[in-house]
């Protein structure tokens, strides 16, 4: 397996929840789709669980809506996990937060939990993006798009 932290062998971001990998271009919603945000890419879901993709700290929580949270590893790659389109209409119901801002998280340490049939209920759709927001210097080499996911299992995202 290879380490995030460690520069002389290549990194990995790995899947952050189970289903299958979408091109970013694909997901419905020009802030995303065009890359407004950053560069990225996204999981269709198969269950209602966000796991942590690498090792690193947790930045940013969005406490009210819950619907989204922001890593930074130890070399500095920052991202952002965000659970659907327009879920923040929500106001958080329907998700349950497991991770607090400024504590440490090791790559499949659980994140969010979601009810997937309350969001379809709703008429909104359950993609969840992985942007980054901030490379820090690492090139990314692969998006691994297409494929079927295991979270915490299935690399994602390489960087060089």
């Amino acid at each position: 397996m290879f380490n995030i932290f460690n520069k002389k062998k290549n990194k990995r971001l790995y899947a952050f929840a189970t289903g299958v990998s979408v091109d970013l271009k694909d997901v419905q919603d020009e802030v995303f789709s065009q890359k407004m945000m950053g560069e990225g890419i996204a999981i269709k879901p198969s269950e209602g669980k966000i796991y942590s993709p690498c090792d690193g700290t947790i930045v940013v929580v969005m406490k009210e809506s819950k619907h989204a949270v922001g890593i930074k590893t130890k070399d500095g790659v920052e991202s952002l996990i965000h659970v659907g389109i327009d879920t923040v209409t929500l106001n958080g119901e329907g998700f349950e937060l497991h991770c607090e801002e400024g504590k440490a998280v090791k790559k499949g340490d659980l994140l969010i939990s979601f009810d997937r049939n309350f969001i379809k209920e709703k008429g909104l759709d359950d993609i969840t993006m992985l942007i980054i927001s901030n490379a820090n210097d690492n090139k990314i080499t692969n998006f691994n798009v297409g494929k079927d996911m295991k979270a915490k299992e299935s690399p994602l995202i390489e960087f060089k």
